[in-house]
């Protein structure tokens, strides 16, 4: 696999020849000409999706997170530790490790979009961070002296690594999925565990700071799984049995990487977020992720918290993600109830 030419006015590549990865695009953004219509709906929906971390009042927070338990601070410090590492990586893997190999410039324009994204919630932590913690050195360093966190951290990076090391198109499609894990189950112990607290009453910038953050999140799960669902048709050659069999694999590993890393920050004893319970709700979230990419569930379990993605949604945006048709654009409310 090679990467993309920046400039390169000897190619004749029209619209129809366009593909992921494999193209010969000239460099040039015409954008009159759309091959891939799902990937400018989600640019669209993007730019209109645009926030700051500014916007987000927490200060109530500073007093909240003092009257935390003990347990409830580590619980906190550690999910904000682990939100921390994933988009910090993610910045640097989409526009350093992906797009240098996307051929088709609607597909590079939401890459461009989501790099910034993860860039933006990264400053959405260090805003989280600087307003109810005295030492935030700790909570930046946490990754280095967590060893679950780290070796959480480490499978994570992997897949990423592979095709930074070998870029080949099987390395490439695995990394799409990787991508998936990433956006679609990785993130959400940690996004539980801060809406329970929310549930509670408590720490309620935080909750839309992340509320913010996840709904940005759902589009880069959607490219992701667009990606995938569209290379199926563009390469069926890849998705052999091989491919099948490594993919569920990643999915068990992420499973049980991510129960283990719930289970841990939460140790029983946050109401609402039972072992079981956390257990299930990844499971269910696995086979939600599996099945939107052609695959079967390997679980077949209910989400045991609806509540957490009814409270996540913005109420006033109306999206049909998988179809990529977009019926509403909107901000979404900046407002809590205090009663939940």
């Amino acid at each position: 696999m090679e990467r993309k030419k920046i400039y390169n006015p000897e190619s004749v590549e029209n619209v129809n020849d366009r593909k992921i990865f494999g193209g010969n695009p000239t460099g040039i953004f015409e954008l009159n000409n759309i091959k891939y219509q799902w990937a400018y709906n989600l640019w669209e929906m993007m730019l209109n999706n645009t926030w700051f971390p500014k916007e987000v009042d927490m200060t109530r927070d500073v007093n909240d997170y003092k009257n935390l338990t003990e347990m409830e601070k580590t619980a906190y410090d550690k999910a904000l530790s682990q939100l921390i590492f994933m988009d910090s990586l993610q910045t640097n893997n989409i526009i350093d490790n992906v797009n240098p190999y996307v051929t088709s410039p609607e597909i590079n324009l939401i890459l461009v979009r989501q790099s910034f994204e993860e860039a933006l919630h990264s400053q959405s932590y260090a805003v989280m961070v600087d307003s109810i913690s005295t030492n935030s050195e700790e909570i930046y360093d946490l990754w280095r002296r967590d060893m679950m966190l780290k070796s959480k951290n480490d499978a994570i990076a992997r897949v990423y690594l592979e095709l930074a090391k070998n870029p080949t198109d099987r390395n490439f499609v695995k990394a799409c999925f990787a991508n998936q894990i990433l956006e679609g189950i990785y993130f959400y112990s940690g996004f539980a565990y801060i809406y329970t607290l929310a549930r509670s009453g408590k720490m309620l910038g935080s909750a839309q700071m992340i509320r913010f953050i996840q709904r940005d999140e759902v589009t880069h799960l959607v490219l992701f799984q667009n990606l995938i669902n569209t290379l199926r048709k563009e390469r069926p050659d890849l998705f052999d049995e091989q491919l099948k069999a490594e993919v569920i694999e990643m999915f068990e590993e992420a499973v049980k990487l991510e129960t283990e890393w719930g289970k841990y920050i939460t140790q029983g004893q946050i109401l609402g977020l039972t072992d079981d319970i956390v257990e299930q709700y990844i499971k269910y979230l696995a086979d939600d992720r599996l099945t939107s990419v052609g695959f079967e569930k390997l679980y077949n379990v209910t989400n045991p918290i609806k509540w957490v993605d009814d409270f996540a949604k913005f109420n006033d945006q109306k999206t049909n993600f998988f179809e990529g048709t977009v019926t509403n654009y909107s901000k979404g409310s900046l407002t809590f109830d205090d009663d939940f």
